[in-house]
């Protein structure tokens, strides 16, 4: 019997890393369903973008082109199955990636504190997680859980969750992160 190849890319946010516990678990999630694991690395994002849309829109470049630059040796058509794990603005990057290439549908995204940009783009199966204190996307009136509902794509919202879908009790977000690598998994099994 020929063992599917699994691939996990790993787009990180800015400021929120692929060690951090929402990348982190989902990476280790991954790897125990077979998974290989690529997580892709950033720098050089300027200071202070939030709110500065040309700052932003730097950044996107910044993180889409070392996203591409990683995977730029990597043919996903020899893979069964391709996970993007997203975190903000890898959310955009792994959108991005997913909507141009080839085997776009093989991929499919779960997507970690989206941004708006992220749907902008056509890609297949996701599954989203948001705060309702999420600064970077309208707190209470962000905008992700209606377009995720307009898409299709199941959304998670978190109660007082800010853009690290955490709040200001630590073990309530422990109980929430637990709840969120087992939406994660269950995702990461429907292929």
């Amino acid at each position: 019997m020929n063992e599917k190849k699994k691939l996990a890319v790993i787009f990180p946010g800015i400021g929120y890393t692929a060690d951090k516990p929402l990348l982190y678990y989902a990476r280790r999630v991954a790897a125990e369903q077979g998974y290989a694991i690529l997580t892709i690395a950033y720098s050089g994002f300027p200071k202070k973008i939030k709110g500065d849309q040309k700052l932003m829109e730097e950044s996107f470049r910044i993180a889409l082109d070392r996203s591409r630059q990683c995977l730029q040796d990597v043919d996903l058509l020899e893979y069964d199955d391709i996970l993007f794990i997203g975190k903000s603005i890898g959310t955009i990057a792994a959108a991005k990636i997913a909507s141009d290439n080839p085997a776009k549908e093989k991929i499919r995204l779960i997507l970690y504190t989206p941004l708006e940009v992220t749907f902008s783009f056509s890609f297949g199966k996701a599954i989203a997680f948001t705060g309702t204190d999420d600064p970077w996307v309208g707190n209470e009136k962000s905008p992700v859980f209606g377009i995720c509902e307009e898409k299709g794509i199941p959304c998670t919202l978190i109660s007082y969750a800010n853009h690290s879908l955490e709040s200001k009790d630590c073990f309530q977000d422990m109980k929430e992160l637990y709840r969120i690598m087992k939406e994660t998994e269950r995702f990461i099994q429907e292929r």
